[in-house]
């Protein structure tokens, strides 16, 4: 199984205040993997150092063959990584449709891009709302039209902070099942989520962060057997 993304010994802080003290994870092409923790334990911060957002202060970033971590963010995601970030941040006063159009990319020449039809057929509400402003959507709906602004860029690995957060369990389900979906067609994820048992029907390999450092990793086989890893830290 070929790596996709590595983080070795990564540190990072805002200020004089440290908060990712050698972080080392990986991705494998194809996986799904989940970056676990309370609030405040460095996971938004991780995602935001890998994408070049925040400017990590020492360690390495191998993303798709080549170290990127003193690059500008732009120029990471244009090696193929696609974030649905914390808070959805789509265009507001943009249709969906523009929504859609405004990253499209096919950069690595796939024969089977994403394009809008390929994003309506997997959430088809969004083909209904095509002609509204993007402020206009339910929550629920901008959280589809923020996945779907991230497939349309055709990431080699797609970014997931908290993306079932604040949703209706009929909405949350339905972000699941198009996980899943993904994950069969070769998708390789990153994901931070809070849905433990959601986590563990979909994930390969999970690490767990507490104050800034990966203090585990495993299987969600190895995760559920070990209710005391859960409850020391996950629990509230």
């Amino acid at each position: 199984m070929k790596s996709l993304l590595q983080i070795e010994n990564l540190q990072a802080a805002y200020g004089r205040s440290q908060v990712l003290f050698g972080v080392n994870l990986e991705v494998y092409s194809g996986t799904v993997v989940s970056l676990l923790g309370r609030n405040g334990m460095g996971k938004t911060t991780t995602i935001r150092s890998l994408l070049g957002i925040t400017q990590a202060s020492s360690g390495r970033v191998r993303f798709s063959g080549q170290e990127v971590q003193q690059w500008p963010a732009y120029r990471i995601s244009r090696l193929g990584i696609g974030l649905v970030p914390e808070g959805r941040q789509i265009f507001p006063l943009l249709t969906v449709r523009e929504n859609l159009l405004a990253t499209a990319a096919n950069r690595h020449n796939l024969s089977s891009a994403w394009d809008l039809q390929k994003v309506y057929d997997l959430f088809p509400i969004l083909q209904n709302r095509r002609d509204q402003l993007g402020k206009s959507l339910s929550g629920g709906e901008q959280q589809m039209l923020a996945i779907g602004r991230a497939l349309m860029t055709n990431p080699k690995l797609l970014i997931l902070d908290e993306a079932t957060e604040g949703l209706a369990p009929l909405i949350r389900d339905e972000i699941w099942r198009v996980l899943k979906s993904l994950k069969e067609q070769g998708q390789s994820i990153l994901l931070i989520d809070k849905n433990l048992e959601q986590l563990m029907r979909l994930v390969d390999q999970h690490f767990l962060m507490e104050r800034g450092r990966i203090v585990w990793e495993g299987t969600s086989k190895e995760l559920r057997q070990n209710p005391e890893l859960i409850r020391r830290y996950l629990g509230v």
